[in-house]
This record gives structure tokens, sequence and C-alpha cells, in this order.
């Protein structure tokens, strides 16, 4: 088995969700078994590794089947353009995706009637959202460059595997299983099964494509549940280069625009279509989450003061929590997560009990 950095993944995927919910899946668009040239999981591994491609276009099928209520599409505090953190994390969704080399991306969610857009152009971000023709717009200032989010950080099969695959361990079975048709594409499918007992995730499926080694679909499955939890697949895609025109924005006549500039050093790239948030990027001394434990049931802690909005505001959220002893949590097929009255937040692909565990603990 390839072996690489522990504890890498876990954190980059259940972070963004204590971050800003922001992690989309979407269903694999998977049809009968591909005929290829038989490979070893360390084979498919440097497939991806090695994979090339960094022109493509396509459209993204998401979907999510945690046994959360149907969220609405807007809410207070939404950014104009972005997609709602509790939204992904419930139903099926609908994407368009263009990426033109590493500073060109355009995001486009289908919604009913209407859209929402992202796009990246160099030093330049919009987010727009047709439903109330509103707009923001976000400069990289100078000697910063071009805003790198693309094709690593934007929400597409892509980066869910490379976080999933970056903390390969002895924790973790990989194996092959039997190839597909993705997107029209010929497939190689690895699976990914942890070797614990303590954590929600029961297994989780990368489709790899098996000329270029483009990862065309994730899957994770939770425990005691016959569909999948998460999944994010391309539905159909093209490896040319996207027309220029499509990075190009100009906000609509009557647009509400605003205008904002990025800090000199950029925030994290995003890992759904959210927009940034200069103000949180520029406070160095943000307390910082602790990950106890490892691998599939590492819980990340977040102290007092460091918990976003979405947790402590957000009314949307507020529908899925509970009441526990000493705060409230949202449990979900594959995600739980524990607010304490004190302001802590505890989270992780595990049991509440395990988080309830940890923060005794502390």
């Amino acid at each position: 088995m390839v072996t690489r950095s522990k504890q890498r993944w876990l954190p980059a995927v259940v972070v963004s969700v204590v971050a800003a919910m922001t992690v989309a899946f979407g269903s694999i668009q998977a049809g009968a078994a591909a005929s290829l040239p038989d490979k070893t999981a360390e084979e498919i591994l440097a497939m991806v590794a090695r994979s090339e491609v960094r022109d493509f276009s396509g459209t993204l099928e998401q979907s999510a089947a945690l046994g959360l209520p149907e969220m609405p599409a807007a809410g207070p505090g939404t950014t104009p353009g972005a997609v709602p953190a509790m939204e992904l994390l419930t139903g099926t969704h609908t994407a368009r995706v263009y990426v033109d080399g590493p500073s060109k991306a355009r995001f486009q969610v289908m919604d009913r009637m209407a859209e929402r857009d992202v796009v990246v152009n160099g030093r330049g971000v919009w987010f727009y959202k047709s439903a109330d023709n509103s707009a923001v717009h976000f400069t990289a200032p100078m000697p910063t460059g071009a805003v790198d989010m693309a094709p690593r950080d934007l929400p597409t099969p892509g980066s869910m595997a490379n976080r999933l695959l970056a903390g390969i361990e002895a924790s973790t079975e990989v194996s092959v299983d039997d190839s597909s048709t993705v997107a029209g594409r010929s497939a190689y499918r690895l699976s990914l099964r942890p070797r614990t007992a303590s954590t929600l995730v029961d297994s989780v499926a990368i489709d790899v494509d098996a000329e270029t080694g483009l990862t065309l679909g994730v899957e994770v499955r939770a425990k005691g549940q016959e569909d999948p939890a998460y999944s994010l697949a391309f539905t159909e895609l093209s490896l040319t280069v996207p027309e220029p025109a499509l990075f190009e924005f100009t906000p609509p006549p009557g647009s509400t625009v605003t205008e904002k500039v990025l800090p000199a050093r950029p925030a994290p790239a995003m890992a759904a279509p959210t927009a940034p948030t200069p103000q949180d990027s520029q406070k160095p001394d943000r307390p910082r989450p602790t990950v106890i434990g490892q691998g599939w049931d590492a819980v990340i802690a977040l102290p007092a003061g460091a918990a976003p909005a979405a947790f402590t505001a957000n009314p949307q959220l507020a529908q899925a929590l509970q009441p526990v002893s000493g705060g409230r949590a949202l449990t979900t097929s594959l995600l739980s997560v524990l607010i304490l009255d004190d302001g802590r937040v505890f989270a992780g692909m595990v049991p509440l009990e395990r988080l309830q565990s940890a923060a005794a603990a502390l």
C-alpha cells in the first residue's frame, strides 16, 4: 500500500465542514463495468498523483442523504452567489464547472429557475446570484497575483479525492473494485475501507479515469445505510479548453454590486463556492483547531471563539440541532457536531458519544 502523511485528510474534510459546512458530494453516475487492463491499488494511486489534466468542463451532480431536513437555497447571512452552508448537506444539486489552468475557473450552481455563479479570472473573483440580481466582486491586491483556486479547490471529485487520499495509512484498507463507466469514460474504482469500528464511515469509492488519471467520482457510504451518504460525480465531461469568454463576467443591468479587496495573503482556498471572509483571514491570533486522535475516528476541537457564525447564529443550522447535556448537537449518518454552551465545538466522522468523551477529557 502507498503510505502518505497521517491525519491530513480528516482535518481537511471535517474542518471544512466545521468552518463553513460546505463539503459537497454528488451521486455517482456510473454505467456498466468497463473492460480495462488489471492494475493494483498502488498503480491507480500513482495515476491520480501523475494526472496532468488542467483544462476541462463538465456537469456535476451531487446529493447528500444524511438524514437532515431539506434546507432552503437562501437565508440570512448568505453571500450573493454562494451556496448556503447547510444546503449542501441536504438534497441533490447540479452544477457546471469550467477550468482553464491554475487561475481561471467558473462554477455554476443551477437552482430552480435561477443560478449562482463563482467566476475566477486572475486577480478577480465574482460571486453572482440571479435570483436577486446581486453580486460581490473580490480583488486580490498586488503583488499577490492571481487567485489560485482552480482546479484544486473547486468542489470537484478531484479536490475531494485528494483530501481523502492525502492520509492513507495503516488504518485504511485500500483495494480495487470492478471498473465502470462514468460520464461516458472508462474508470478504475478504488475502495477505501476503515479498519476501525469507531467511525461512522463504512467505505469510500473513488472512480479514476483510465486514460488521464482524473478523478471522475467520489462516493462515501455510512454504516447501516444502503444508499451513499455523500457522492459527487461528473455526468458530462470534456477535456478541451473552455471558451475564454466564460471567465469574463459583467454584472447584468440593475445588479447590486459590492466591491471587496482580499487581504495581501489570501485566505486558504475554498473547498466549495463560498465567499472568502477577509475579516477572518486578517486575524493571525484566531484560535486554531486541535486534532484529538488520528485517522478515521479523529475529532476536531475548536476552542471558544473559534467557531464560525454558521454554528452560533445560523437559523438553518438551528433547525437541525438537538439539545444534549451541556449544549447542542448535530447528528447525521456520517458526521457529528457538538456545540457546547461554553462556545467550544467538536466534530468528527464519529458517533456523538465519541465527541462527548473528547470534550470531557479536555
